[in-house]
């Protein structure tokens, strides 16, 4: 079993821009409950499905499967819940870690995330500096919620 050990944190400012090229992704969700999310991707021209189990901590348990783009661009406009996420995801190396930032679009515009997968709970990171407040445990940054609550209807 794949297991996810993530953590999340928002963007300060703008110098993590040149420091990797961002590729577009989209995606929907088929299922979005506590105990388990179907996601369905388009990254470039690539289809993804990914199934995630319950969050406990930071981790939790993750599958994911290429599947042919034009399956993936049918369940995107057939099954999924809107709004799509949409994104530019830009990839950046900071000590041993890869970051992957997310810059959204559409309902979600104006919203910036930063995530880095550890190998273990416990790990010890550095931060880059263009990384601000941790939100790892704030369900409602979680894309799979963003499709029910999005960033441009949030008033906090």
């Amino acid at each position: 079993m794949a297991i996810e050990i993530e953590r999340k944190f928002l963007v300060n400012g703008d110098k993590w821009r040149s420091l990797g090229t961002g590729i577009t992704y989209r995606q929907g969700y088929i299922c979005t409950n506590k105990e388990a999310v179907v996601r369905v991707r388009i990254v470039g021209d690539l289809g993804y499905l990914t199934i995630k189990g319950l969050t406990v901590g930071n981790s939790r348990a993750e599958f994911e499967y290429p599947i042919p783009l034009s399956d993936a661009q049918t369940m995107l406009k057939t099954m999924c819940e809107p709004p799509l996420i949409e994104k530019n995801r830009y990839l950046i190396k900071h000590g041993e870690l890869m970051w992957e930032v997310d810059e959204f679009f559409g309902e979600n515009a104006g919203l910036i995330i930063a995530e880095v997968e550890l190998t273990a709970e416990n790990q010890v990171i550095e931060l880059p500096e263009w990384v601000g407040m941790e939100v790892s445990h704030d369900p409602k940054y979680f894309n799979a919620n963003l499709i029910k609550y999005p960033f441009s209807k949030w008033t906090d």
